[in-house]
């Protein structure tokens, strides 16, 4: 089977050959940069500075070398800009705390505060309030929350609708460009198109926005959903309107080139509980994904992928009645989210994308043994019967040891290569 055959038949849960493998079709399924570059020594690849592709979590571009070394299945199509609102291109330099070179865009500008920290501009604007900050000896930015005084009096939903208009001709014509590079590599393809994430607390901050308006601290927009719901429900109206309309054109320009859309990253999930009711879920978030995910289905051949962290099992029956086909990044360690109980009682609805191994503590802390068995475990669970993309619950850190991750993928081929 090629990628893409093989992609296409786990998401219309049926067994393939063997279990599709993405690591870097998303900014949930990729890794640090710092692991990308011991990855490509470890496997002798030709040794050149890294391009960190997601600047906002430091993730390394996984290119066609490394991915044939590894086995991978998938590739990305990503978002036109990135969560700081500027475009990779015109690579450069850029040297990290720890001395490591890697390449950045040419619009990534920061600076270095007193205390070490690294400050970034959105849209590479210094003359504008810093968005977001790299600890001195850190591994990715938080976001600097720029929330001006709330006057009830003057709120305008219209203020937390700047960043969604119209797509632009450059940005339908860059995803004509890299949809068409995608199918040529013989991989399936994920695609980003943007506009479609409900409330995600990525984005909600605006780190893209040189000065963004309307309700932008994360505490705030949480309690918002309980005190101003129909302000929330005129965002999500419009935005919906906004992102079907561009749908329709990206699908004019790409047509199939795709196999599957990154549709929203909200989480709803903590370790032990979820951040809303089901009754919630279903008033306030529902009908608007129900839209977006029934326009899918209609128009394309696309499968719609949602992510959510943490223990959402109670919300999964939701998820799916909201016509969601994939649940990522299948976090296992949550309460409730164990292997066997997913596959059991959602494997015939849900594709699961992600899952095959515990990032929090079995990859950071666990030996090499213990990463073994967790993936042989997991590959055996979630791939009867198709509906499962092999990838890890959430990106893989800069600190998680090289030995882990070699045996992660080790361990991937080991059950292909013996059935177990």
């Amino acid at each position: 089977m090629t990628s893409k055959e093989r992609l296409i038949k786990a998401l219309n849960h049926k067994e393939p050959d063997r279990i599709p493998l993405d690591f870097g079709g998303t900014a949930v399924t990729g890794m640090h940069v710092k692991i990308v570059i011991a990855l490509r020594d470890y496997y002798g690849l030709e040794k050149r500075p890294v391009k960190v592709h997601e600047p906002y979590q430091m993730l390394g571009l996984i290119e066609d070398d490394l991915q044939r070394a590894l086995g991978i299945d998938v590739e990305g199509v990503y978002a036109a800009e990135t969560l700081f609102g500027f475009r990779n291109e015109g690579w450069k330099p850029w040297r990290m705390d720890d001395g490591a070179e890697v390449l950045v865009s040419g619009h990534f500008q920061t600076k270095k505060e007193a205390n070490g920290d690294t400050l970034i501009y959105p849209k590479g604007d210094l003359s504008a309030p810093a968005s977001g900050r790299l600890p001195k000896g850190g591994f990715f930015f938080d976001t600097i929350v720029r929330q001006e005084p709330i006057d009830e009096d003057k709120l305008n939903p219209a203020d937390n609708l700047e960043e969604f208009g119209p797509i632009s001709e450059r940005d339908l014509e860059y995803f004509d460009a890299a949809t068409e590079a995608a199918a040529k590599t013989g991989r399936g393809a994920i695609a980003t198109f943007g506009g479609t994430a409900f409330g995600d607390i990525a984005l909600v901050p605006a780190p893209f926005l040189k000065a963004p308006k309307g309700i932008r601290d994360i505490e705030e927009w949480y309690v918002s959903t309980l005190t101003r719901p129909t302000y929330i429900q005129a965002i999500f109206e419009k935005q919906t309107e906004i992102a079907l309309a561009n749908l329709e054109k990206i699908r004019g320009r790409i047509g199939d080139r795709v196999q599957a859309v990154f549709i929203c990253g909200t989480d709803f999930g903590t370790q032990q509980s979820t951040f809303c009711s089901v009754g919630t879920f279903r008033s306030l978030y529902a009908p608007y994904y129900k839209r977006v995910n029934d326009w899918v289905h209609r128009h394309t051949a696309w499968k719609t992928f949602k992510h959510s962290c943490g223990a959402v099992e109670t919300l999964i029956p939701s998820f799916i009645e909201s016509g969601f086909d994939i649940l990522n990044p299948v976090q296992c360690s949550a309460a409730g989210m164990e292997a066997e109980k997913l596959k059991a009682r959602y494997g015939a609805d849900l594709v699961f994308w992600g899952g095959g191994l515990d990032t929090q503590k079995t990859l950071m802390f666990g030996t090499p043994e213990s990463v073994r068995r967790e993936v042989l475990g997991h590959c055996e669970v979630f791939g009867k019967g198709g509906g499962f993309i092999f990838n890890a619950v959430h990106n893989i850190q800069a600190n998680v040891p090289l030995k882990n991750v070699v045996v992660l993928f080790d361990a991937f081929k080991e059950f292909h290569e013996t059935g177990s």
